[in-house]
């Protein structure tokens, strides 16, 4: 992780002098970026290393709060830590008013070394193991999302396109449909210019197979915290340009009991440094993989179940998982499946490649790679056998779910994992399990409308 300098701040202000405020974002472990607004005049101090936070600041929940019941020896009296700002991540914000400026940070000692509250220290650490074998991982986000309708009811609705010539909205599945693009096409416009801006690698855009639901992807990298920061950066740049057009944006993992979830779909390949697809086999016979692959695939499935909590971090993740809905209950992997949850797509030798379908939209970027290479690197070193292939053409449903589809179970899992705290750090999988455990008792202290609509009358 490459600290930008105050060079690289006197150069952008040179060129921005309009800019008076400067959004700092924090990311926290839920993947939510946490920020304060500074006047130009301070910013300097954060790129001589003088801006603080706590160290509990990663470790609030989506709704902004800090449980005591996270464990005090790994907090340390609340002590202070140091806001490094990332290099190259200074940049215009094109959907506010005023002209504000951004930067993203990461949390690091006083010292400047890592802190291991960190997610993106998590996923540095596993990179650096990957580096270590002279090996270089490639890897590319798919994120889905919904667009709210305005309004003042209660509940969201999702946004639905118009019927030409009517003030009828369009129900049913409308998947790449043309003309959601154009009747968006402003906000889908400022997105692209907002991306390029921020210098966020947008490749694709396109309506999904749920109304109101779009799905935007990054361009594959070798600059693995380059993809995560782009895809987390995507996040809050989709939610603002919204914002700028009078909508919201939604990455939540299930907002709609009657409409498909969101996911987060990880493509990931592994080279040499050579340049050469380690992944891919010899032979002509689909899907032509590599030993290689089929071991780092293995990897992945082995530790699928423990690593559930990463892909689906908080009570409404789990809504998600429903069977018939393209998401996969059971650590299977196949060519050319899309039911499966390790897909390898259809693609040459060079770029063969697996597609991650278990994490949802709401997961932390760098915890969800972390966690997928991680596995990887597990399975190559133990030679892990992935099992038989699911059939290309065959009608596959889970029959026995192997991953946990209950918050609760998740939190056991990984709390017991044998395997990552070797890859992410001890005291960050405790320190991680401990805030998953506090929130999910928290969550369980309120009570909900529908228990008032299930249990109030009838007894």
């Amino acid at each position: 992780m490459t600290q930008a300098t105050l060079v690289e701040w006197q150069a952008f202000t040179a060129a921005n002098p309009d800019l008076k405020m400067f959004e700092v974002m924090m990311p926290d472990l839920n993947g939510i970026l946490r920020c304060k607004r500074l006047h130009r005049d301070e910013m300097e101090g954060l790129f001589k290393g003088n801006q603080k936070s706590p160290i509990t600041l990663p470790v609030i929940t989506p709704m902004g709060e800090y449980s005591v019941d996270i464990d005090a020896d790994d907090m340390e009296g609340e002590r202070d830590v140091r806001l490094s700002p990332i290099a190259g991540s200074l940049a215009r914000i094109n959907w506010l008013d005023s002209p504000t400026g951004q930067v993203l940070t990461s949390h690091v000692e006083l010292d400047g070394s890592p802190c291991w509250i960190e997610s993106r220290q998590a996923l540095q650490r596993v990179v650096n193991k990957f580096s270590e074998h002279g090996l270089s991982p490639v890897v590319a986000t798919e994120l889905e999302f919904y667009l709210i309708a305005p309004g003042d009811d209660n509940r969201p609705r999702p946004l639905l396109g118009r019927i030409p010539g009517t003030g009828l909205e369009q129900h049913g599945t409308q998947y790449v449909e043309a003309n959601d693009l154009w009747q968006l096409d402003g906000f889908l416009d400022d997105l692209r210019t907002a991306c390029e801006l921020q210098g966020i690698a947008l490749t694709t855009l396109h309506s999904e197979f749920s109304p109101g639901q779009w799905e935007v992807n990054t361009r594959h990298g070798s600059d693995i915290m380059k993809v995560c920061d782009d895809t987390l950066l995507l996040r809050r740049l989709v939610k603002g340009v919204a914002h700028r057009h009078g909508l919201a944006a939604t990455f939540m993992a299930k907002p709609f009991a009657e409409h498909p979830g969101s996911g987060m779909h990880l493509h990931a390949s592994l080279y040499d440094k050579d340049g050469n697809n380690l992944f891919a086999g010899a032979g002509s016979t689909e899907p032509g993989i590599s030993d290689t692959m089929r071991h780092a695939m293995g990897g992945v499935l082995a530790t699928m179940a423990e690593n559930t909590l990463l892909f689906a971090p908080n009570a409404n993740s789990y809504r998600r998982f429903v069977e018939g809905a393209y998401v996969p209950l059971e650590p299977r992997w196949g060519y050319n499946h899309r039911e499966v949850a390790v897909r390898i797509p259809v693609s040459g030798p060079e770029n063969r490649r697996f597609e991650h379908r278990v994490a949802g939209a709401d997961a932390n970027p760098y915890l969800v790679v972390a966690a997928v290479l991680a596995g990887m690197l597990h399975g190559m070193e133990t030679q892990t056998d992935p099992g038989p292939m699911v059939e290309q053409l065959s009608d596959y449903c889970a029959r026995e779910v192997h991953i946990p589809t209950r918050w609760f179970a998740a939190i056991e899992k990984f709390s017991q994992s044998s395997i990552m705290p070797a890859y992410l750090g001890q005291q960050f999988c405790r320190g991680y399990s401990s805030m998953r455990r506090a929130e999910e008792a928290m969550y369980h202290t309120t009570i909900p409308t529908q228990d008032y609509e299930w249990y109030l009358r009838a007894l």
